[in-house]
């Protein structure tokens, strides 16, 4: 089974929601777009449902064109952001619901209910009601309800974006291992967070007002993006993006940041590029031999979760570094922080990626 999008677009009231969109998906392929909201994540799935119809293009199941045919008609099915079952069945009766109308027997509904509450780690909960369980019970009930119709198309948009940080880490973890094992069916899921991204790993769509920029396996676009475009979308904090140039023998970043040419920028033409970097690639901290110091003046301490953001500044550049642990430095203070050449990337006046670090730095 093959699902072909060709030249996918979609108008509404003279505003674009998505232009020249080509994808090809296989059946057992998991599949993640990601972009920031309003990238065109939503629209996308909606079109791929049939809730919607395309301004232009098509979408093609095994060849045969599906615009056009009724939802009711379409093997798919599809999980929202939030958590819809119907409040007056029990948790058996709520995955239950699309097998019965599919007219299976009391013994094939029993079995697959049971089998997927058990996959999804809510056994305990069949005689119960969703409004006397949690956020997170409630999502894998929604989930379960869509596997157990066998789709051949299986949408998840973004599912987990209004659970807590904690519920949302352990349900990445179990999403990979139902996912892995659902071999008969498409799945599409969206997310504007990159660590989820890779998290879930399979193939990924960065998709950024309306255009998609890049398409590959996840963890390779992450780690060559084609333009400075995907490394902005595909970075949480953006990726730090400084002018500098390139001579023989060194760079000059931004702020009189000089810096060695090493081996993955050595065909660097000299000449103006954008450079970039990780903001979890820069330390506070001297980590290795080719780390090169320069001085930089806090804006900001940011504490999310486990981890410190420092917005700062070194000459008329802003850097926003990522630090482990929680950590707090009073504002205007003057601090050392580190950069490895090795974990540049350059991008030339065009946008695109004109070098990125070696694999495994």
């Amino acid at each position: 089974m093959s699902l072909i999008v060709e030249n996918l677009g979609k108008t509404v009231e003279g505003e674009v929601h998505l232009a020249d969109i080509d994808l090809a998906f296989e059946k057992g392929g998991f599949y993640v777009l990601l972009g920031p909201t309003l990238s065109g994540k939503t629209s996308l799935l909606r079109l791929l449902a049939g809730l919607d119809r395309p301004s232009a293009g098509r979408i093609l199941l095994d060849g045969r064109d599906t615009i056009g045919t009724p939802v009711w008609k379409r093997r798919v099915s599809m999980v929202y952001q939030q958590f819809i079952n119907y409040p007056n069945l029990t948790i058996y009766d709520n995955i239950a619901f699309p097998l019965r109308r599919m007219g299976l027997s009391p013994s094939d509904v029993d079995a697959k209910v049971r089998g997927a509450a058990e996959m999804l780690g809510i056994s305990e909960l069949l005689e119960r009601k969703p409004g006397g369980i949690s956020g997170g019970q409630q999502q894998r009930t929604a989930l379960a309800r869509a596997l157990v119709k066998g789709s051949d198309l299986l949408l998840l948009d973004e599912p987990l974006i209004n659970l807590d940080y904690k519920l949302r880490e352990q349900l990445r973890d179990e999403f990979k291992n139902i996912f892995s094992d659902n071999l008969d069916s498409i799945v599409v899921y969206s997310t504007t967070e990159p660590i989820e991204a890779l998290m879930l790993g399979g193939e990924v769509v960065v998709l950024n007002e309306g255009r998609q920029l890049q398409t590959g396996p996840t963890h390779a676009v992450f780690r060559r993006p084609a333009t400075e475009a995907v490394a902005r979308v595909f970075n949480d904090p953006p990726m730090n993006m400084i002018d500098g140039t390139v001579a023989d023998d060194h760079l000059l970043l931004g702020g009189g940041l000089r810096l060695p040419k090493l081996a993955h920028l050595a065909g660097l033409a000299p000449g103006a590029y954008r450079f970039g970097i990780r903001a979890s690639d820069l330390g506070l901290a001297r980590g290795g031999a080719n780390d090169v110091a320069f001085d930089i003046t806090v804006e900001l301490a940011e504490i999310s979760g486990s981890e410190t953001f420092i917005h700062a500044r070194h000459a008329d550049v802003s850097w926003v570094i990522q630090e482990e642990g929680v950590h707090t430095y009073p504002l205007g203070e003057l601090i050392p922080a580190y950069l490895d050449p090795r974990n540049l990337y350059a991008f030339a006046s065009d946008g695109r990626l004109a070098a990125a670090p070696a694999a495994g730095v």
